[in-house]
């Protein structure tokens, strides 16, 4: 065998290798992303003020269990959930909306099978009680002109003692009275903490009831934020446009 017979036989010897090591690393990370965890990012201000566009968190996908739509693509290999396990009052949920079963939202679970649910001059009722909520310090909004907006911004606490920040855009919006809405067995009822920049729930033509079997995973952690005033290829204003003190904060 000549010298260049070895060097091709070496050379695709490598290329074998390289190409297994690339098939076990996607694997490896298709078992992560279907099983544990799934990145994600915040496109829009819906969860204002917990969650900013531009933060980017990790869904843990076993919280509640496994459904087709804990892989990519949403294949119909089975229906239900496996190992399902009820999802918690308060939780911020990763679902595939409703309406066509393949766009990823994020909102906080509100409401529970079986619970009523009504928003009254801009007050959260559950089961006919009011949700306690206090005013606290408005939310400073400033966009790139540096024009500045104050918000009036409340601290909202779940029966269960679940506590988080709403916004309130809007005095007397139609997101602030609502009809009555009754959540049906096995769904679940999901809200915006930007209450009146939010479609959720209260909206049946783009979410309403959210199936348990939509439920993708839980909101956990964020591991990187950034603002959006630099551009991908402007590296070096990357240090100031990255939210440093959003880094590793668990989600509420």
């Amino acid at each position: 065998m000549s010298m260049t017979d070895n060097m091709k036989k070496a050379g695709t010897g490598a290329f074998a290798e390289n190409a297994r090591t690339i098939g076990y690393a996607l694997v490896i990370a298709l078992i992560i992303r279907a099983f544990l965890f799934q990145p994600f990012n915040i496109p829009s201000s819906s969860m204002v003020p917990t969650l900013l566009v531009g933060d980017y968190l990790f869904v843990s996908k076993y919280s509640y269990g496994y459904s087709k739509h804990s892989l990519p693509f949403s294949p119909p290999l089975f229906d239900g959930r496996i190992f399902g396990r009820q999802p918690h009052r308060g939780d911020i949920v990763v679902f595939k909306k409703p309406t066509d079963n393949r766009t990823d939202f994020i909102k906080r679970l509100i409401g529970l099978p079986g619970d009523t649910i009504q928003m009254k001059h801009g007050v959260l009722y559950l089961n006919n009680q009011p949700v306690p909520r206090v005013r606290v310090e408005d939310f400073v909004a400033g966009d790139e002109f540096g024009n500045v907006r104050r918000i009036p911004q409340y601290q909202e606490t779940l029966p269960n003692g679940v506590s988080y920040t709403t916004l309130d855009l809007i005095e007397e919006s139609v997101e602030d009275n609502t009809g009555v809405y009754v959540v049906p067995p096995d769904h679940y009822f999901m809200m915006g903490d930007n209450r009146d920049n939010s479609a959720d729930s209260r909206v049946p033509s783009v979410v309403g009831y959210v199936p348990f079997e939509n439920l993708v995973g839980k909101a956990e952690i964020i591991f990187f934020s950034t603002d959006g005033s630099a551009h991908f290829w402007e590296f070096w204003r990357w240090p100031s446009s990255i939210r440093w003190n959003r880094i590793f904060k668990w989600t509420d």
